[in-house]
C-alpha cells in the first residue's frame, strides 16, 4: 500500500510498505481521510515520536475492510472514526483516571503506524461506528474536537462566562463553537491572520481582532485560551486573565518556549493556569455532538489534498495557509 513516511528528522516522502493485518483484537480500516495537526509537524521535527521512520496520522477515519480473529463488535464495510490514543491501563495516573497522563503513552500515529496511508489498524475499542449521515471524508474531524471537548473539560466554564480565545486555526475555532454552546456571554477571537478571522466573524464570534487592545475590555476575561502554541500570544494571554479567572493552555508549543509568570497576581487574584493534554474521555461525546452538526465540515476543511501531496500539504500546514487540511488516499 502507499503511505506517507516520515523517514528522519525534518524528511518525509510517498512510500510502498507491506498492507498492514490486524491482531486478535484488533480491524484494518480503509482510510478515507486523514487530517494533519501540529503533532505532525513536531514528529518532521523530531520530537514526540518515539522513533523514526514512522507512518504518522492520527486524525482519521474509514470503512472497516478486515477483522481480526476476536473482534464481534464490528463487522467489514462499518464506517468509523478512530481515537488515536492507547494506554497502558496499569501505571498509577492510569489507576487514577488520567490515561492522557500515561507513563507509557502511545498513539497510533505518534508511536505506530498511523492514518496517512491507504489503510491502518487499530484496536477494535478505539473505533466509533458512525451513523449513516456522516460521512467519513469529514470525520477525522472528530479527533481534533475530541481534544477540544477535553479542553472544556478542564475549564469546568459557567455560564455567562468571558471568552478569549487565541487563534483562529481549526483548535480555536472549534474552541469559538463549544464556547458558544456552553452559555458563555462573549467570545472573542485574536488572530494575525485577517482571512481565518474572517471565518470566526462567519461562525458568529462577539469580536475578532489582531490584539487585545482593540477589543477594550480592560477588566480581562474570565476564560483565556491559548490554541497557538505561540510564545507571544501565550504571554499576552496570560496578561489578560480577568479576577478568579482561568488560562488554559491548550495549543501545543515547541519544547523550548517559555513564558513568565506573575506569582503574587495568581495568588492575589485567584487565578488558574492550566493545561489540556489530547484526548480524554471525551472521543466518544465528540463523535455524538458531531454527528449532531456541531461542525460545518465546509467551514473546518479547507484542502482536501491527495495522499501523494502529504508532502506539499505538511509544507502548506506549516505554512499557516488554510484551516484544516486533510489528505485523501
Amino acid at each position: 500500500m502507499k503511505a506517507a513516511l516520515v523517514e528522519s528528522v525534518g524528511t518525509v516522502s510517498l512510500t510502498e510498505v507491506p498492507d498492514p493485518a490486524p491482531g486478535p483484537r484488533e480491524v484494518v480500516v480503509k482510510v478515507s481521510a486523514c487530517g494533519l495537526c501540529g503533532t505532525d509537524l513536531h514528529i518532521l521535527q523530531g520530537e514526540f515520536a518515539p522513533s523514526l521512520p514512522l507512518i504518522p496520522g492520527h486524525e482519521f477515519a474509514g470503512e472497516v475492510v478486515a477483522l481480526g480473529s476476536e473482534v464481534t463488535e464490528l463487522t467489514e464495510g462499518d464506517q468509523v472514526a478512530v481515537d488515536p490514543s492507547l494506554y497502558c491501563y496499569e501505571c498509577r495516573y492510569c489507576r487514577r483516571g488520567h490515561n492522557n497522563l500515561c507513563d507509557r503513552w502511545a498513539a497510533i500515529g505518534v508511536s505506530r503506524a498511523g492514518g496517512a496511508a491507504e489503510y491502518a489498524v487499530a484496536p477494535v475499542a478505539n473505533c466509533v461506528r458512525l451513523p449513516e449521515h456522516v460521512r467519513t471524508q469529514d470525520a477525522a474531524l472528530i479527533e481534533p474536537l475530541s481534544c477540544a471537548v477535553r479542553g472544556y473539560d478542564v475549564l469546568k466554564s459557567q455560564l455567562g462566562s468571558h471568552v478569549l480565545i487565541y487563534g483562529s486555526g481549526t483548535m480555536g475555532l472549534m474552541m469559538l463553537e463549544l464556547a458558544k454552546r456552553t452559555g458563555a456571554a462573549g467570545v472573542d477571537v485574536l488572530d494575525l491572520n485577517p482571512d481565518r478571522l474572517a471565518t470566526a466573524r462567519s461562525l458568529g464570534c462577539s469580536g475578532a481582532a489582531a490584539t487585545a487592545e482593540e477589543l477594550d475590555r480592560p477588566e480581562g476575561w474570565d476564560l483565556v485560551v491559548d490554541a497557538t502554541g505561540n510564545a507571544a500570544a501565550i504571554q499576552d494571554g496570560l496578561s489578560r486573565v480577568a479576577k478568579a479567572g482561568t488560562f488554559l493552555q491548550f495549543g501545543v508549543s515547541d519544547y523550548a518556549t517559555r513564558a513568565t509568570i506573575e506569582p503574587y497576581r495568581i495568588y492575589n487574584q485567584e487565578i488558574t493556569i492550566t493545561g489540556s493534554m489530547a484526548v480524554l474521555h471525551s472521543y466518544e461525546r465528540a463523535a455524538e455532538l458531531f454527528a449532531g452538526g456541531i461542525l460545518d465540515p465546509e467551514v473546518f476543511i479547507s484542502d482536501r489534498m491527495p495522499l501523494a501531496s502529504y508532502p506539499e500539504a505538511l509544507g502548506r500546514f506549516a505554512e499557516g495557509k488554510g484551516r484544516k487540511i486533510v489528505v485523501v488516499p
